[in-house]
Parts: C-alpha cells; structure tokens; sequence
C-alpha cells in the first residue's frame, strides 16, 4: 500500500511527541507525513481528506479519544480506503492493548520507542496487504495472547527498575533468582506462603540449580542492596517508611512487598 511515488504516506495524531513522532520518518526517504494532529476530531477529518496509509496515534486524544478514533474510522462508509492504524501509547493496561486489538489495529507500541524499531515496524505493516499484530508477532490469533505477552514485558520492565532504584546489580545471580521470584509470587500470590516447598523449588528447577543455592542467592542481592546504602529510595519505593540500615526484610518479605506494590499497580 504505497503512493504512486513510493513512499508510504503517514499522519500521526499524538499530543504530546506529535512533531518528534514526525522527526522520525523525515529520516526516511520510504515516508512521507502528511500531517500531525493533537486532536482526535481533527484527525478524524484530515483522515477522510488525505486518505494515508498508515495512522500512527496514541490512545490519550482530546475532542475524540483514540478508541472512538479508531471506531470511526473502522465504521465509515466514506472512507474510501482506510488506513492502517498503529498505536504508540505509554498506556499498558492489559485492557487497554486488547480492547484496541479486538478494534483491528495492525500495531501496538509502547512508549517510549526505538526509532529502528518504529521504522522496521511501519515498513512491515506497509508491506502486507492485511497486516494484523498476530501475522508481525505471533503464530496465535488472539488479542488476549498478545496482551499477556505485552503485560509479560511491561512486568518485566517494572521489576527491572525496582532492582536499579534500590540498588541490585544485574550481574549477580541473586538478580535472575530474584526476578523469577516476584513474577511467580504476581502469577501466584498464595505462594509466598509456601517460599521454601513451592517458590525455591520452582525457581530452582527453572535455573538447574539447588533450592538452597535460589535461597543464599536472593539473600545475598538483598544485602547488596543494603550495604549500598540505598535505604531511602527503598523506603520512597513502597510509600513508607519499612526498614532502617540497621534491618533488612527476609527474602519472603522483599518478594511480597515488591509483588504486592505491583499487583497494586495492576500488574
């Protein structure tokens, strides 16, 4: 789906990083924007007037939000060919990524964004005469899988910046232990009460390794932790004040903290 001078015709609504959004594809000899917008209504018409091929928009529009956006464009019978819409949001609530793939979008993107990324990404979907999300990133046809999938990476994300603000180096082992851990304490909050039977085994098995090794591991990325002296961004962490530098949580403390302020958060 090109233009007739080989460029693949773009307008993107987003009111915030709109104008950087476009900075992107000027870089690109394959793109050509038509037009930025930071209002739903307005994108909606310049949509009807200019016809692109790809509508690359966030979900946070005024006058017309980017699920009524979408809705409408979907729904026009004036429409006479309508675009592929790509969405960049910082919005990753897993209802949020599947409602917008039951409304066919062909991309869901998560700010912020990898240039490459993006540009890999809308030359893929300009490509394919019916692109969908599944056919670029999975062999399954449900947006439930995809969102799961997305929810996996925002987790992992969120877990990632706990480790860095109170101090947990990456390259220890006590750090992969550790991550496993809270994702299966998220997964399965019942099994914080079962850490030595269930949750060390568990982690032990996934790793080729000894429960007893998963325990000293985790003990040890918490002292860590603390001999760096990062007590306050722990305590700002969770809301209050837990701990001083002369305690630390039990490594079944640390876990349901960090998987309880996480589940809070909607993980």
């Amino acid at each position: 789906m090109e233009t007739q001078n080989n460029k693949t015709t773009l307008f993107i609504a987003d009111c915030n990083q709109g104008k950087e959004l476009a900075e992107i594809f000027k870089k690109d000899s394959k793109f050509e924007v038509l037009g930025v917008s930071a209002d739903g209504a307005e994108t909606l018409s310049e949509i009807k007037k200019n016809t692109p091929d790809i509508l690359l928009m966030d979900v946070m529009l005024p006058s017309l939000d980017g699920f009524a956006l979408i809705e409408n464009i979907q729904n026009s019978t004036s429409l006479v060919k309508k675009p592929k819409i790509v969405v960049v949001s910082s919005l990753t609530h897993e209802g949020f990524i599947t409602k917008a793939m039951q409304l066919g979008v062909s991309y869901f993107m998560i700010k912020p964004v990898d240039e490459k990324i993006l540009l890999d990404r809308l030359s893929e979907i300009a490509s394919l005469d019916k692109p969908t999300i599944t056919s670029i990133m999975s062999n399954e046809n449900s947006g439930e899988n995809i969102a799961a999938k997305y929810k996996a990476k925002i987790t992992e994300e969120k877990i990632t910046n706990i480790f860095i603000t109170v101090g947990i180096p990456a390259h220890i082992k006590g750090y992969h232990f550790l991550r496993e851990a809270i994702k299966l304490a998220i997964e399965t909050p019942e099994i914080i009460n079962s850490i030595t039977k269930k949750l060390y085994p568990a982690i032990a098995e996934k790793f080729d390794t000894s429960p007893s090794k998963v325990e000293r591991a985790i003990r040890h990325a918490i002292e860590v932790a603390w001999n760096r002296g990062k007590i306050e961004n722990i305590n700002s962490l969770f809301g209050l004040r837990v701990y001083n530098s002369n305690e630390k949580p039990t490594n079944g403390e640390f876990i349901a903290l960090v998987a309880d302020k996480m589940l809070i958060e909607g993980a």
